[in-house]
């Protein structure tokens, strides 16, 4: 209790701090500064926060490599600083996302060593506010942001609403309260940018930070953000949004939605459901992969889907332009971020994905990354592109996203090697059972992402309620478990199936298959009779 007073207490002041700072003046002018000079900035962290530290895990595996800081200058100076990444990744300069999380230890030739996410964290920053990813009673992994990454998050939500013309229309977040911060945030930003957020609305939440999230509006407004305060949506039921949406479109004053995709795609379901017309409306959608069945659902009702893409550890990596109107495909933010993806089989799967791999560049970035891996898969390629981002220079792109070893359905983040713990160790003990006759398979279903678990009949297991009631009693002890409680129990995303477990074409049964590997259209869908 007395560390969440303290949490919550700093995050006050940050916000007053933020408030307080003006929003930037001339946001191009300041991201292509930083675009101009990404190399330095990237080698200032390398020199300043890697190298300066003998026992820094970074430094340990540039010595592996027999790559002092001048021999890295030097080449990214001479082949240019993705080129360098990549043979640095040949050479084991990377992080997996279980190393980075200290499931499993870095092991690089003959040395092993384990980490933990604070080990890289930047100690150049200093910020009263932090980041955290979920709503775990497990420990979440905080981090300090400073005012000045904050402006820089504003920097690219300016770029957005100049693409997008966004400040004529009314804005809906559709986004969770405390203690993610996904809904705060452009909440208390709106106003600085010019616009207003006319409702935020929040399907699912635990009455514990229903106070805490009224106290921090409550601050903010007293600054002047003139932020609303949330809308709690009745369970399963989007229909308040729809009903809001249209009065505005009644009105003349067209919608733009932002949120997880399956709460939008759900958005729009309704609004078919109802014969709701909603057209103009855009729907930017994050969190999770916007799959062609989710853009199909959300334009079937006249509206336009734009997705983004972010992480919490990484930050914002890219946006899409209104250029880009098909798949799951955005600019990437290379002032701040460097990507490039690395071919290599899952270790859950056993298949070959494209894996991505992110280095932070700015000076201010809250943590300080070369090639860390957030097990998502995707297409990177250069286009150019007369949009906003275009002409800042970010013509890479990242197309088809998705996630090999976590699962983000719903906007919930999830590790791979948790919840396979959990159906071959934790369901046995307590249901019955063997590793294998547990399963979790994401699903698009169009109108949301659906999780099932398929349970062996070999379990004696005759109760789906049960079951599900244990599930989700063991998720709460993982990273990001409670967050999906709360979430999928609102919108029934979650199911319970008495079957055996679906096999691929070649006959293997994987524990977990999420949308990302590439294998849940190789499922035999057909013998899975569902109870």
């Amino acid at each position: 209790m007395l560390a969440e007073a303290r949490y919550y207490s700093r995050m006050a002041i940050g916000i007053a701090e933020m408030l307080r700072t003006p929003p930037p003046a001339a946001a191009e002018a300041m991201l292509r500064d930083q675009f101009l000079h990404r190399e330095e900035h990237f080698l200032h962290l390398a020199e300043h926060v890697i190298f300066s530290q003998p026992d820094h895990p970074y430094h340990r595996m540039f010595r592996h490599a027999g790559c002092a800081y001048s021999d890295l200058a030097h080449q990214v100076k001479t082949d240019g600083l993705e080129a360098t990444l990549l043979q640095l990744r040949h050479a084991g300069v990377y992080l997996s996302h279980d190393e980075f999380k200290g499931k499993v230890p870095v092991v690089r030739g003959g040395e092993s060593f384990s980490v933990k996410p604070s080990t890289f964290q930047n100690p150049l920053v200093t910020g009263w506010m932090q980041s955290s990813s979920s709503g775990s009673r497990g420990a979440p992994v905080r981090s300090a942001q400073s005012t000045l990454f904050k402006l820089h998050r504003e920097a690219y939500s300016m770029l957005r609403l100049q693409e997008f013309g966004l400040a004529a229309r009314a804005q809906v977040e559709v986004k969770a309260i405390l203690p993610s911060t996904s809904g705060l945030n452009p909440a208390l930003r709106a106003k600085r940018l010019g616009t207003r957020l006319e409702r935020w609305f929040v399907p699912g939440s635990n009455p514990h930070y229903r106070l805490a999230t009224a106290a921090m509006v409550t601050i903010g407004n007293l600054l002047g953000a003139g932020a609303p305060y949330p809308r709690y949506l009745p369970p399963n039921d989007f229909s308040p949004v729809v009903d809001f949406v249209a009065q505005r479109q009644a009105k003349g004053q067209l919608c733009s939605l932002r949120g997880f995709a399956s709460p939008l795609s759900r958005i729009a379901a309704c609004a078919r459901e109802r014969g709701v017309a909603l057209d103009g409306a855009y729907f930017f959608t994050g969190g999770e992969p916007l799959t062609p069945a989710k853009r199909s659902l959300i334009e079937s009702t006249g509206a336009e889907a734009y997705p983004s893409y972010a992480t919490s550890e990484v930050g914002h990596i890219g946006e899409a332009c209104r250029q880009i109107r098909t798949g799951n495909c955005v600019h990437v933010f290379e002032d701040s971020i460097a990507a490039i993806s690395f071919r290599r089989k899952t270790p859950l799967y056993g298949v070959e994905v494209d894996s991505l791999h992110f280095s932070t560049l700015l000076p201010y970035a809250p943590y300080v990354f070369v090639n860390v891996e957030m097990d998502d898969v995707g297409v990177l390629s250069r286009a150019a592109c007369d949009c906003v981002y275009g002409r800042l220079g970010f013509t890479l792109r990242v197309a088809d996203i998705g996630s090999f070893g976590k699962l983000t359905g719903q906007g919930v983040t999830l590790v791979g090697t948790d919840l396979v713990r959990i159906l071959e160790e934790s369901l046995p003990a307590r249901l019955g059972g063997a590793p294998g006759d547990y399963q979790l398979v994401e699903t698009d279903s169009g109108g949301q992402t659906d999780l099932q678990l398929y349970i062996s009949p070999r379990t004696g297991v005759v109760d789906p309620a049960r079951a599900r009631a244990v599930f989700l009693e063991l998720l709460k002890s993982c990273y990001g478990g409670s967050l999906a409680d709360r979430l999928w129990g609102y919108s029934e995303g979650f199911r319970v199936i008495l079957a055996e477990p679906l096999s691929t074409g070649s006959g293997k049964v994987h524990p977990l298959h999420l949308l990302g590997t590439g294998t849940a259209d190789r499922f035999n869908l057909a013998k899975s009779n569902v109870t």
